[in-house]
C-alpha cells in the first residue's frame, strides 16, 4: 500500500508550524499506524532530514501515550481504537491522510505530533487517589461491595488517560476524564471516605488548567477509545453537589 502524508511539523513550543507532505510506500496493512511512520522516519533518517516527533509507549492501547488526530479525529475514525491499533487497512491505498497533534488549549505541543498533558496530571494530582490507610492485604469477602458498583466502578477505570476526550471536545474539557477518575473512586468503599475533598479539588484543578465545561456535545465520548460512558460526568455533577455546603453545616 502506498499512502500521501500531510504531517504537522513544529520545531518547539513557541514555532508557528506547518503541514508537511511525505509519501509513505511499501506499507504492510497489517502494520499500525505508528509503524507506518516509523518506517518513514527510517527513510527520513537515511536521507538525513529530522524525523517525526510523536510519542508512544506500550503500543497495546493501554497506556494512552500515543494519541493522534487522523484526518481531523482523535485516534482516527475507527469507533474504540487507539492511535497503536489503528491498521493500515483501515484506510484505501492511495489515500492522503493528515496527522495532527491534539488541538485542545489544555495541551500545548511539545514538538511534531508531541504534546504536553502535564494538565491531565494536575488533575490527577489534585484527587484522583485514595490516601485513607487500607492496612494489610484484606480478605476479599472482608468488605461487601454490590454488584453492580463493581461493574460501573470497572467500566470508569477503564479510561487511560490519552486526552482524546478534550482534543474532541470544542470547550476543551476534560471533565469526561476527570470524572472517570471521580465515580471509579465513589464507588467504592474505600473511596468514598474523601469523596467530597476530591471532586472538589479535581474540578478547581481543571478549571486552572484552561478546560471548559461540558455542554453536552456527546464528542468525548464518540472518540475515547475506551468507549467510557458520558453517564459519568452526571455522576462528577452529583458527587460535586452533594459536596456544596449547606445550611445545616452552620
Amino acid at each position: 500500500m502506498e499512502f500521501t502524508l500531510r504531517v504537522w511539523r513544529q520545531d518547539g513550543p513557541k514555532d508557528r508550524g506547518r503541514l508537511e507532505t511525505y509519501q509513505a510506500t511499501e506499507v504492510n496493512p497489517d502494520m499500525s499506524i505508528l509503524e507506518m511512520l516509523d518506517q518513514v522516519n527510517q527513510r527520513l533518517v537515511l536521507e538525513g532530514l529530522e524525523p517525526i516527533a510523536f510519542e508512544s509507549d506500550c503500543r497495546e492501547g493501554i497506556c494512552g501515550m500515543c494519541g493522534l488526530a487522523i484526518d481531523g479525529v482523535p485516534h482516527g475514525q475507527e469507533k474504540g481504537t487507539t492511535t497503536c491499533e489503528l491498521r493500515m487497512r483501515h484506510f484505501t491505498d492511495g489515500q492522503t491522510i493528515t496527522i495532527e497533534p491534539f488541538r485542545s488549549g489544555a495541551f500545548p505541543v511539545i514538538k511534531d505530533l508531541i504534546v504536553d498533558r502535564t494538565a491531565m496530571d494536575k488533575v490527577i494530582q489534585a484527587g484522583g487517589y485514595v490516601s485513607v490507610r487500607s492496612g494489610s492485604e484484606p480478605e476479599a469477602n472482608t468488605v461487601p461491595v454490590a454488584k453492580e458498583d463493581q461493574e460501573e466502578a470497572m467500566d470508569a477505570a477503564e479510561c487511560i488517560g490519552c486526552g482524546a476526550c478534550a482534543a474532541g471536545c470544542p470547550n476543551g474539557s476534560l471533565m469526561l476524564f476527570a470524572s472517570s477518575k471521580v465515580a471509579h473512586l465513589a464507588k467504592m468503599p474505600q473511596g468514598r471516605i474523601e469523596a467530597a475533598r476530591r471532586v472538589k479539588n479535581m474540578s478547581r484543578a481543571m478549571r486552572q488548567e484552561g478546560s471548559g465545561n461540558c455542554s453536552n456535545h456527546y464528542e468525548c465520548q464518540a472518540v475515547c477509545p475506551k468507549d467510557i460512558d458520558v453517564k459519568f460526568i452526571a455522576r462528577l455533577n452529583r458527587e460535586y453537589l452533594k459536596a456544596l455546603p449547606t445550611k445545616d453545616d452552620g
